[in-house]
């Protein structure tokens, strides 16, 4: 995080200088009014005898005023500017580091938790940027020029005394802010609590209707709302406490000035016109001195904010574009073999795969099935290392999987994942994932195979018809017909299905697999399911079991041995002559 502040700032070291320098320019020019004005007072005993200066200095008066619009103009804009800016480069690197860490590190992330750092922990860092250059710049030439000039102009003693209270109460504010640091804690802990449960609500919002659990689930709600309004609330206690200091502090300054500045008025070390300048000068400081406490709460929000952001730009990045050693130039062909696999995700101690040993080659169908928690979908993981793989273990047309690039090994694989995941935007976008170079002839054609193309026509805008969130609008078998039809479409020689024909009909079923079975008559292709038919046809099955393999063979030779697999089969088979009766 703290490389990527700080390269986001030497970006915009130029307008943060302009924005610095226009702020001091204002606050110099500001110091003119009063001691004008202050020098008309002293004039205005004899106005006849004084007239042409008194208009002088009335001209004076509004051609700083004229100048204080010109200088204020630019850096409004850029103290806008700056931060905006920025906020959306930090905006940038998180969503590219998200994209890129490793699957070990983001799995532990939860949506609710990602939304706040996009939504609140980046809006802190801009809102303190901007209180920096906007409040914390104007409060820092306020107290240097203001200060000076009315030491040099009016009275030293006169101003080491009216600004004293300022300091007492800065060291009250230094004691405040601990506690205003430690009920934002807690607030943004809330806040992301909160956010993770609306998140998960509404992605269930189906399923909780089903049950009927509105009641429950508001209850709950309304339960960590209340959390984080009493959070929120002493935060509002403390900020509130440390603005009624500063006004205090502030009141004190006045009374002093007026009291000990007659005074020298009286005795005649000041004159009139000074004791008014004096009070303006005064005035100066009202802003900046009550906008204190707003920089220091940002400023504790911000830190908290920078913390937890720097946490997740820390995490372990996946090293896509490296170079391996990959040997043979034309890519990868399609030989797959496992060697005494043993597999347990990192910081969890129970095994998912154990002495995993499996060989495909080139033009093969490689059926896997087993009961949930097999260790399946962890087995095609590996494959794409998605997850970390020890050297020796998986091997692709004889290469070490870990010595091909990273890049290069998920070009040349196509998995379609058993979620069945859709971005809201076009069909045609949903197809391609990510590729461009298609033809629409290949599109419709992979369409086709995917026994989905009959669905978009219907559709008003066809292929370009832009379906809502996760697929919303469309049927689960749609949804996976879709993403079946990204697998006709892509060029890899590993084509991999897992539990993608699930949703389909058995008529459908049969007619994707058929066109299956022509796309991957060169390839390699594996199919992981929980259903004998979509795997009976394969060159190879496998039975896993606790992450073990228990049977191996064909459709054939498994249901021979009576096994595991044929207990698959005998159970399936009872529940489609129930639902023909």
């Amino acid at each position: 995080m703290k490389k990527v502040l700080l390269k986001t700032l030497k970006k915009y070291k130029l307008t943060t200088f302009l924005t610095v320098f226009f702020i001091m320019l204002n606050i110099y020019f500001l110091t003119y009014p009063p001691k004008i004005i202050g020098k008309i007072v002293d004039l205005l005993y004899n106005i006849e005898g004084n007239r042409e200066q008194i208009i002088t200095y009335t001209f004076y008066l509004l051609g700083i005023c004229i100048v204080l619009l010109l200088v204020r103009m630019p850096w409004r804009w850029l103290v806008g500017y700056v931060p905006r800016s920025i906020e959306r480069d930090i905006k940038d690197k998180l969503f590219e580091q998200f994209m890129k860490i490793k699957m070990t590190s983001i799995q532990n992330i939860k949506n609710g938790e990602l939304m706040s750092y996009f939504v609140k922990d980046i809006a802190e860092i801009r809102s303190f940027t901007y209180k920096a250059l906007s409040h914390g710049t104007r409060f820092v030439f306020t107290m240097i020029i203001a200060t000076y000039t009315m030491m040099s102009g009016v009275n030293i003693v006169l101003t080491l005394i009216t600004l004293f209270p300022i300091i007492i109460t800065t060291l009250i504010i230094i004691k405040i802010k601990m506690y205003l640091e430690q009920s934002y804690r807690k607030s943004q802990r809330y806040f992301t609590e909160l956010s993770e449960f609306v998140q998960e609500s509404t992605d269930a919002i189906r399923t909780t209707k089903a049950y009927t659990g509105e009641t429950n689930q508001l209850k709950e709600f309304i339960r960590k709302n209340r959390k984080l309004r009493e959070a929120n609330n002493a935060v509002d206690v403390h900020s509130t406490l440390l603005s009624t200091c500063l006004n205090i502090g502030f009141g004190l300054c006045y009374g002093i000035s007026l009291l000990y500045g007659s005074k020298l008025v009286l005795e005649g070390n000041i004159s009139i016109g000074d004791f008014v300048a004096f009070n303006g000068y005064i005035g100066l400081f009202v802003g900046p001195v009550s906008w204190l406490p707003a920089v220091i709460s940002r400023y504790k929000r911000a830190e908290l904010s920078y913390k937890r952001l720097d946490k997740v730009f820390n995490l372990e990045r996946e090293k896509i574009s490296v170079k391996g050693n990959l040997q043979n130039e034309e890519g990868i062909k399609g030989n797959i073999e496992i060697k005494d696999l043993t597999f347990n995700y990192p910081e969890h101690i129970e095994t998912v795969l154990n002495n995993i040993n499996i060989t495909v080659n080139k033009g093969e169908t490689l059926g896997i099935i087993g009961t949930i928690g097999s260790g399946k979908t962890t087995l095609m993981n590996l494959l794409l290392r998605l997850y970390p793989v020890k050297n020796g273990k998986i091997f692709i047309d004889g290469q070490d999987i870990n010595d091909i690039p990273l890049k290069t090994l998920r070009d040349n694989i196509c998995y379609i994942t058993q979620d069945n995941f859709l971005f809201s935007t076009t069909l045609r976008e949903n197809v391609k994932l990510f590729k461009d170079g298609f033809e629409d002839e290949e599109i419709k054609e992979s369409t086709k195979n995917a026994m989905i193309y009959d669905d978009i026509e219907k559709m008003q805008n066809g292929i370009d018809t832009i379906i809502g969130e996760r697929g919303g609008d469309l049927s689960g078998g749609q949804k996976q017909r879709v993403v079946i039809s990204r697998a006709f479409l892509n060029k890899s020689n590993i084509v991999i299905f897992d539990d993608t024909f699930s949703a389909l009909d058995n008529r459908t079923e049969q007619k994707v697999l058929n066109n299956v079975k022509e796309l991957v008559k060169d390839k390699t292709c594996i199919i992981i399911s929980n259903r004998i038919s979509d795997i009976k046809a394969a060159n190879k099955i496998i039975v896993l079991d606790a992450g073990n393999i228990v049977e191996a063979g064909t459709h054939k030779t498994l249901i021979e041995e009576k096994g595991k697999y044929y207990e698959f089969y005998k159970q399936q088979s009872v529940r489609s002559e129930m639902a023909l009766n």
